[in-house]
C-alpha cells in the first residue's frame, strides 16, 4: 500500500535528490546571493537559503515516504545502481527500506528544524555562511549514510560528517571548544581508520562490497575467523561514533562546547549512524561474528546504561557545579546502551526496539538540547547550581511554558509510558530476556535486569533536574526564618537579575534568594519560532508513544528479513 502512487523513476530522483541537494545547497551558500534575494543583509539571505534547501529536502523526504510500498517495507525501494568503480566493482548503490526510512525522515525533519532555528537567533561567531554550509554538507553526509547500499560509499559517507562537525564545534562552540573538537576528530578518525580494515577485509574475502547481495548471502562466503575480525574491526569504529562506554568520553565534552545547533544533531542524527551499521552491515553479513561478540557488547551497553545514569547523578547534585548539557549529554551514553542492549540480542524483538530507541531518543533529546539552549540563552549559564537557585520560586512560575515543555521532555526521556522513550527500552529489555539461539539466556537475563535498574537511575536523575530547575532550590516559604536557610545556599544577589535573552546575556546572573511576598522576576517565554520548531518533536515524541504501529510496522518486516539472510 502507497499513499501516493509515484513511478520508480520518480522515486530513484527522490532518493538522489534527497542525497545530493544539502550538498549542492551548501556550494551555493558560499556564492554571492543574487540581488533581488539578499534582503536586508547577506547573514539573513544565506541563513534564509539554508532554510530553503533543508526544507526542500524535507517535503522530498516526505513525498518519498508516501510514495514508499509500506506492505512491502522488507523490499529495498527507490534503488539506483550505476557502476562507479567496475576495478573493485564499487557501485553508486542507494535504496531504502523500512529499516533507512525513519532515520532518512528524521535526519531531514532535525536538519530543517535547526536551520529555521539559526534564521530567527543566527549562530554567535563567524560568518553564518561557513555555518550553513557546514550543516548542509553534514545533512548530506547522514542522509547518504542512510541511503547507499556499498561498503565503501558507506565508509565515505559515514566520514564525510565529521570535519563539518568539528568546526562546527571549533569555531562557533562555547568554553574549551578547540579541545573538545580535537578530542572529537580524533576518536571518531582512529575509530573510522579500524573500520575501513574490517570493510575492506569483508569486501575482498567475499568479492563484492554489495550490501544486499551480502546480506543475502548471510555470511555464508567468510569464514568464522573472518567474520570475528570484521566484527572487532567494524564494529570498534561503529561503537565510537555510537558511544559506547568506554569509548564514549569524546561525547560530553563535544555537547557541552557545541553551539545548540550542533549538539541537537549530534545527538539526533550523528550517534545513529554507529547503531545503524550494526544493523545494516555487521548483523546480516557477519552473523557468526556478531554472536560471538554480542554477550560483550551486551556487557558494555548495560555498563553504559549505568554508568551514563550515574554520571548525571552526580552532576545533578547540589553543588556539583554540573552543566546541564554535560548532562544531557551523559544520558545520551545511557540511552544508546538499550539501543546496543537491543542490537546484541540478535533477535527481533531486541532490534526492533533498538530502532525505535534510536528514533525515540532522536526526537527527545534533539528537543532537550533545545531548551536547554534556550535556557543557557536566558540565564547566560547551564550550571545547574545557578539554575537551581536564579529560578528562585520556579522556572515554572517565571517562564511556564518554557517550564512545562522541559518538564515534559524530561519525563519523556525517563521512559514514561505512552512517551517514544517507553517502547524502545521495553521491548530491548524483553529482547535481552529471550536471547538469539546460540547466545547465554542466564547473562542477558541478567543484563536485562541491570537495564531495568538503569531505567530507575534515568528516572531519578530526570526528576531531580526537574525539580531543580523548574520548581526552583528553594520553596517561596523557606526564607521565613534563617534558620530554614540551608547552609549552602547561595548569597542573594546584591543587584536584580538580568532579565534579558540573547547575546546581550553574555555574564551569568548571580542567584537571588526570593523573598516572602516578592514579585518573581519574569523572563521570556517561548517565542513564537521556538514554537515552531520544537512542536512537532514534542508532538512526534506524543505520536510515537501512542502509536508505535506507525514505526513497528516499518521496521519489523525489514529485521526479519535481515536477520534470516534476506528471506522474507
Amino acid at each position: 500500500m502507497t499513499v501516493i502512487d509515484i513511478s520508480p523513476s520518480v522515486m530513484q530522483f527522490l532518493l538522489a535528490f534527497i542525497v545530493v541537494a544539502p550538498l549542492l545547497g551548501a556550494v551555493a551558500a558560499l556564492l554571492p546571493a543574487p540581488p533581488g534575494l539578499k534582503g536586508r543583509n547577506p547573514d539573513q539571505a544565506v541563513l534564509r537559503h539554508g532554510v530553503t534547501v533543508t526544507g526542500a529536502v524535507l517535503i522530498a523526504a516526505i513525498v518519498l515516504a508516501t510514495g514508499f510500498d509500506h506492505d512491502h517495507p522488507a523490499t529495498m525501494q527507490a534503488t539506483t545502481d550505476i557502476s562507479w568503480i567496475p576495478a573493485l566493482d564499487v557501485r553508486i548503490h542507494l535504496g531504502i527500506d523500512g529499516i533507512s526510512l525513519p532515520l532518512l525522515l528524521l535526519t531531514a525533519l532535525l536538519t530543517f528544524l535547526c536551520a529555521l532555528y539559526n534564521y530567527f537567533k543566527p549562530p554567535a561567531g563567524p560568518s553564518p555562511k561557513a555555518f550553513t554550509a557546514l550543516v548542509l554538507v553534514l545533512e548530506s553526509g547522514t542522509l547518504a549514510t542512510f541511503a547507499v547500499l556499498d561498503l565503501l560509499l558507506f565508509f565515505l559517507a559515514f566520514e564525510m560528517v565529521l570535519i563539518p562537525m568539528y568546526f562546527l564545534i571549533a569555531r562557533w562552540g562555547g568554553d574549551q571548544r578547540r579541545a573538545a573538537a580535537w578530542k572529537f576528530i580524533l576518536y571518531t578518525l582512529l575509530g573510522s581508520v579500524v573500520m575501513l580494515l574490517g570493510l575492506l577485509l569483508i569486501g575482498l574475502r567475499s568479492g563484492t562490497f554489495d550490501m544486499v547481495a551480502l546480506a543475502t548471502d548471510n555470511g555464508r562466503g567468510l569464514t568464522t575467523s573472518v567474520q570475528v575480525i570484521a566484527v572487532l574491526a567494524i564494529g570498534v569504529g561503529l561503537a565510537v561514533k555510537t558511544p559506547m562506554w568506554p569509548l564514549h568520553s569524546w561525547l560530553p565534552d563535544a555537547h557541552t562546547a557545541a553551539p545548540t545547533v550542533g549538539s541537537v544533531l549530534l545527538a539526533g542524527v550523528l550517534l545513529k549512524m554507529g547503531t545503524y551499521g550494526f544493523v545494516r552491515i555487521l548483523l546480516p553479513v557477519a552473523p557468526d561474528g556478531m554472536r560471538t561478540f554480542a554477550p560483550y557488547l551486551a556487557a558494555f551497553a548495560v555498563v553504559g546504561i549505568v554508568y551514563g545514569s550515574l554520571a548525571c547523578l552526580a552532576l545533578a547534585r547540589r553543588g556539583a557545579k554540573g552543566d546541564l548539557k554535560r548532562l544531557i549529554a551523559y544520558s545520551s551514553v545511557g540511552h544508546m546502551g538499550f539501543v546496543l542492549l537491543g542490537i546484541a540480542t540478535m533477535t527481533p524483538t531486541g532490534v526492533n526496539g533498538a530502532l525505535f530507541a534510536n528514533i525515540a531518543h532522536g526526537l527527545i533529546t534533539g528537543l532537550l538540547f533545545f531548551l536547554v539552549g534556550a535556557v543557557k540563552d536566558r540565564y547566560g549559564t547551564a550550571d545547574l547550581d545557578t539554575l537551581a537557585g536564579a529560578t528562585g520560586a520556579a522556572l515554572y512560575g517565571r517562564a511556564p511554558r518554557l517550564g512545562a515543555l522541559l518538564a515534559f521532555a524530561a519525563v519523556a526521556s525517563l521512559g514514561l509510558p505512552g512517551l517514544a522513550g517507553f517502547w524502545g527500552e521495553m521491548l530491548t529489555l524483553f529482547g535481552a530476556y529471550s536471547p538469539a539461539e546460540g547466545l547465554s539466556r542466564p547473562a542477558f537475563r541478567t543484563f536485562m535486569a541491570i537495564g531495568a535498574f538503569g531505567t530507575l537511575l534515568t528516572a531519578a536523575y530526570m526528576l531531580i533536574v526537574v525539580r531543580r530547575v523548574c520548581m526552583g532550590e528553594h520553596s517561596p516559604y523557606s526564607e521565613l526564618s534563617p534558620a530554614s536557610t540551608p547552609a549552602d545556599a547561595p548569597e542573594p544577589a546584591d543587584a536584580p537579575e538580568p532579565s534579558g535573552t540573547g547575546p546581550s546575556a553574555t555574564t551569568p546572573p548571580r542567584p537571588a534568594t526570593p523573598q516572602p511576598g516578592a514579585t518573581t522576576p519574569q523572563l521570556a517565554d517561548i517565542q513564537t519560532y521556538e514554537a515552531a520548531t520544537w512542536t512537532p518533536l514534542a508532538a512526534l515524541t506524543v505520536l510515537a508513544g501512542l502509536w508505535p504501529a506507525v514505526l513497528l510496522g516499518l521496521t519489523d518486516p525489514a529485521v526479519q528479513k535481515l536477520l534470516a539472510g534476506g528471506k522474507s
